[in-house]
């Protein structure tokens, strides 16, 4: 039997999952295109190597790619493990379809509202986001309830 046969909630997280890790990918990778276009770097090593200068700290434009890096990882890998412990708790595919959906289109927007420094997109993405996870935690902790 097919995995969409048998378990529809596990198809919208497996999308879920594949976009909201291309995001943490494209913002990893995107940070070194930052990096090697400012021709910055921490480390002496790739400093040598790379022919780029020694900085004490990260420059502006790197700093804020790493933020949004880093932002996007704390809020990212909490809700796909609660996601997951909620699809296989048996969790509904309509529930599912809100949530996952819903803060998936919530991170993307937050990456690219940080990237482009638009508020108050970033922050209304990030709060839709934050509801999101909080609806997330009361649908597993009923679902585990019952």
């Amino acid at each position: 039997m097919a995995i969409g046969q048998s378990a529809p909630s596990l198809i919208v997280y497996g999308w879920a999952a594949v976009a909201l890790s291309l995001n943490l990918l494209f913002l990893w990778i995107y940070s070194g295109v930052v990096r090697g276009k400012a021709k910055a770097t921490l480390n002496t090593e790739d400093a040598v190597r790379f022919g780029a200068m020694l900085a004490q700290a990260e420059p502006p434009e790197i700093a804020r790619v790493l933020r949004a890096h880093a932002n996007a990882q704390a809020v990212i890998l909490p809700f796909l493990l609660l996601g997951l412990v909620y699809v296989l708790a048996g969790g509904g595919v309509w529930i599912c379809l809100v949530l996952f959906g819903g803060f998936t289109l919530a991170r993307l927007a937050h990456s690219a509202a940080y990237l482009a420094a638009w508020q108050p997109l970033r922050t209304l993405a990030f709060v839709a986001g934050l509801l999101l996870t909080l609806a997330l935690l009361v649908a597993l902790v009923w679902r585990l309830a019952s």
